[in-house]
């Protein structure tokens, strides 16, 4: 009798297992941190697109907003997330650098005029000189200064830099007299708001740079690839398609993200989105991608984001053709086209 029960048991058991029931289906745990690229996220997950996606593919994903953007990544990096959302710099600079395997899965958009230098008390970049700035060390506020301070015969010894949380920035800045920040919408609209605040350059300057991301560990399987990206793209789609759904959407990713519909909008205006996956895929097979990775990966190894490595190509970073940018026994950042394709 006791070897009938537990028969029957092992059969109910392998029944839902196999037949796609709650057991059956694998979770997956993404994180993402506001950015007006990113808000999509969130409208993907408010409106049943991501889970509709999920479900599709036989998983759960849960979608958690994290409010620290690199505190996101770092979660990310020790294993907590299965994906996150970051920059071209920082998915190198952080997991690749870490040791982590990851793939660029979805190339969202890139910055274009989205992050920026702000300043109080100065109408130009080498006004920054003597100052405190406030950024997110080592992130691409850092990088958008480096390449802000190059462009005017400036160096990072010119002035002092503060790490400041990007969940903190905007209230800094507008409480400092004498403020100085580089940082990312909607901080940056925030600070730019201020009353004296100037603009003294942005990343509409160095276009196609600073590239948005969505990153997963390479070892996950195809089931979440495809419905991230399938869930992405019928956002984008949604979105851009100039009916009453897509008012509603961007009005929402407005409001989630602490503004207004037409500062969200404003926002999308320096934002290069990719709405359309043929024109990621363009761009992730593009030569100028090539190009950016080289000129970013010299950068960090030049100011010591490549921890004790004693060379730039100690991390290989593959692109969608096949080939490898440094140590191709030790490639842990891919860029790949095929799902978008």
């Amino acid at each position: 009798m006791i070897k009938k029960i537990v028969v029957m048991a092992m059969a109910l058991m392998m029944s839902v297992c196999f037949s796609g029931g709650a057991m059956a289906a694998d979770k997956f745990r993404i994180a993402w941190s506001h950015y007006t690229g990113w808000e999509p996220w969130e409208f993907a997950r408010h409106s049943g697109i991501l889970d509709k996606w999920a479900k599709a593919n036989g998983i759960e994903i849960q979608l958690d907003l994290i409010n620290d953007y690199i505190e996101s990544i770092n979660l990310y990096t020790a294993g907590t997330y299965q994906g996150c959302v970051m920059t071209n710099m920082d998915a190198l600079t952080i997991p690749a650098v870490g040791g982590v395997d990851s793939t660029a899965l979805i190339i969202g958009d890139f910055s274009n005029g989205n992050d920026g230098i702000v300043m109080k008390n100065g109408a130009k970049v080498a006004d920054l000189k003597g100052r405190e700035v406030k950024l997110v060390e080592l992130s691409v506020s850092h990088y958008l200064l480096a390449r802000a301070l190059e462009k005017n015969n400036l160096t990072e010894r010119d002035l002092k830099i503060i790490n400041t949380s990007d969940a903190d920035i905007a209230a800094l800045f507008a409480s400092d007299p004498n403020g100085a920040v580089v940082t990312w919408n909607p901080p940056l609209m925030q600070c730019r708001n201020v009353k004296g605040a100037n603009l003294v350059f942005d990343s509409s300057q160095i276009p196609g740079e600073i590239i948005d991301l969505m990153v997963v560990r390479t070892n996950t399987p195809d089931t979440l690839k495809k419905a991230l990206t399938g869930a992405w793209y019928e956002t984008m789609s949604l979105m851009s398609d100039k009916s009453k759904t897509s008012k509603e959407a961007i009005d929402y990713m407005a409001k989630f993200a602490g503004g207004t519909e037409a500062e969200f909008r404003a926002q999308l205006r320096t934002t290069s989105m990719f709405y359309k996956a043929a024109e990621a895929v363009e761009f992730a097979k593009s030569e100028k991608l090539k190009e950016t990775m080289e000129y970013v990966r010299s950068f960090c190894f030049n100011h010591g984001l490549y921890g004790d490595a004693s060379s730039k190509d100690f991390v290989g970073i593959q692109f969608p053709d096949g080939k490898i940018m440094g140590d191709k026994s030790n490639v842990k950042l891919r860029f790949d086209a095929s799902f978008m394709q």
